[in-house]
């Protein structure tokens, strides 16, 4: 039997191959990738199947991708420290899309295995107080829906206002992002598995 949180072997909803993208769908992946983003996924014959999944809907597409393309690509907060937020709520919500592709990234954001270790245990000796405090966050903001007094005192003493106004879209966008993939059963692209990646608890 498949666990509430393991993705079942065939989608809901199946990514819409790129020959079957009408000119909504180009617009929405344009939107965030550009044209040139959509060339190579031509090219390539393939798209990452979120994005596949989410042209069937041109419109929510074309604004969550501006949406995640902005705390993707110009966080306010840090990209190092974004992942560690980011991955904690994969953990948290059992989003198998969204933690395997990003643990495969983690060196590439200054992480490395230990730094995942301490994301799945909640802490981790090496951590600067600030990336305690920020995983600490985003658990209070799944549990509670607020960050608590005193983690933000902490955080503001790092944190600009900027940062601190970004911090809990952070959680929210990639919590959103684990309802939808989970309620999709979003699978991995062909040629990608978890091979290596810490697996999800029941």
């Amino acid at each position: 039997m498949t666990s509430q949180h393991e993705p079942e072997s065939a989608p809901r909803i199946a990514p819409l191959p790129i020959d079957e993208w009408g000119e909504e769908a180009i617009a929405a992946v344009a939107s965030a990738f550009g044209a040139g983003g959509v060339k190579a996924f031509r090219r390539a014959g393939m798209a990452p199947n979120v994005l596949a999944t989410m042209v069937h809907h041109p419109g929510l597409a074309a604004a969550f991708n501006r949406l995640g393309n902005e705390l993707l690509t110009r966080p306010a907060i840090g990209h190092r420290e974004r992942e560690l937020v980011l991955l904690r709520v994969a953990w948290r919500t059992r989003a198998q899309y969204e933690w395997v592709h990003h643990v495969r990234q983690t060196e590439r954001y200054g992480l490395d295995a230990t730094d995942v270790q301490g994301i799945i245990d909640g802490a981790c000796e090496k951590w600067s107080a600030l990336d305690g405090d920020l995983v600490a966050a985003a658990d209070q903001l799944l549990d509670h829906y607020r960050i608590d007094d005193a983690t933000w005192q902490r955080l503001a003493v790092h944190l600009d206002d900027r940062q601190l106004v970004e911090l809990p879209f952070i959680v929210g966008t990639y919590s959103c992002l684990a309802m939808a993939f989970n309620s999709w059963n979003l699978q991995l692209e062909e040629g990608l598995d978890a091979g290596g990646v810490p697996p999800l608890p029941e």
